[in-house]
């Protein structure tokens, strides 16, 4: 009698084990884009051309639809280099059709074909910085508190004091008459510029900075020999194109935990960098955070605590509650941190 009930309490808990679904490991999830800056003495003459000192840049790989299942009909790609001064950036657009027709600054640019640069150096998903510029080398710079998911607050006033930027063409502006090849920006974003945001060190030598880039794109009309975004039938704008560096998973570049991972290297040559060894946890945090985030709307939760494996160590994501404030935390086992997501969004790390 002794042996049956041994028996059947190993043969429950077999059944027991199998019928649980084994752990999801995040070290199979796919990482943002990662790109290694390097440092130069001398500062690029910021006249939209690639001149010889951007030899030392290796090129982002080319961008992807916003959504990362498509390639674009048209391509981008960017170098970084940066030193004492400032980060700069040299983008490449191929395009058959060089237009623009925004000129006053701060106006939405993205009603015009554009590029556009996000910058979260703290990468906790607030206090952020966007930079877009079309063709024209028409300026929209703002800063904005948290994501718009967030009930955020935009400043439209701030701007980035002495920026550079320049556009050349490799075609013509606003004709339609030929078939262009495309359009280059150079950029130079001063580092005490971008002090906002920045809690630690001004210039990030040999640190991380969370980084994305993105082109917007339109089909286009002509009206009197002028390009127009194209519309349909109904008189209604077609939508734009989403073009960018690392891919966000959805039509929002509004969502920091997939911007790329930019290392700003001391050394003129590229180190042998990887991601930091926290990203693919975070990264499963905040897909958790903003499938609550859905739910909730429509008043459901989460019907189980979310777990996994991170390095072959098993980590849960909970909700907590601290002084009135939400959090979703999770220990990190190899670092012996805890690591929160605020109600808002915020992530935030303690020892």
């Amino acid at each position: 009698m002794q042996l049956k009930i041994l028996f059947f309490g190993v043969l429950f808990l077999l059944c027991f084990s199998c019928a649980q679904p084994p752990l999801t490991s995040l070290d199979s999830d796919p990482l943002p884009k990662l790109y290694i800056s390097k440092k130069t003495k001398e500062s690029p003459l910021i006249d939209g051309l690639e001149d010889t000192l951007w030899d030392k840049a290796s090129w982002t790989d080319l961008f992807i639809d916003i959504e990362g299942d498509r390639n674009p009909k048209y391509e981008t790609r960017v170098k970084m280099l940066w030193n004492d001064r400032a980060l700069y950036i040299l983008a490449q657009m191929e395009e058959p059709h060089i237009w623009g027709n925004l000129k006053q600054r701060d106006t939405v640019l993205f009603y015009n074909n554009d590029f556009e640069v996000f910058i979260d150096p703290n990468g906790d998903t607030h206090d952020y910085m966007e930079l877009e510029i079309n063709a024209l080398n028409t300026v929209w710079d703002l800063f904005l508190n948290k994501p718009y998911l967030n009930k955020n607050k935009v400043d439209n006033q701030w701007d980035i004091v002495e920026l550079q930027s320049a556009v050349s063409y490799n075609g013509t502006l606003n004709d339609p008459t030929d078939v262009d090849k495309g359009w280059t920006l150079e950029i130079a974003l001063p580092w005490k510029s971008l002090v906002r945001g920045n809690k630690g060190d001004i210039i990030p030598s040999n640190q991380f900075w969370r980084i994305n880039f993105s082109r917007v794109n339109w089909d286009f009309s002509l009206k009197n020999g002028k390009y127009r975004r194209k519309k349909d039938l109904n008189g209604e704008y077609l939508p734009e194109y989403n073009w960018v560096w690392s891919p966000q998973w959805a039509i929002n570049m509004h969502l920091p935990e997939f911007w790329g991972f930019v290392y700003f290297s001391d050394e003129e040559t590229a180190p042998d960098v990887t991601h930091p060894k926290e990203a693919a946890l975070i990264l499963w945090m905040y897909r958790n955070f903003r499938k609550q985030q859905a739910l909730e709307k429509n008043e459901t939760y989460m019907s189980e605590t979310p777990k996994a494996l991170f390095e072959n160590e098993e980590v849960v994501f909970e909700k907590r509650i601290f002084n009135d404030t939400v959090f979703w935390e999770t220990f990190n086992p190899h670092d012996k941190k805890i690591y929160k997501i605020r109600v808002d969004g915020k992530l935030i790390s303690t020892e």
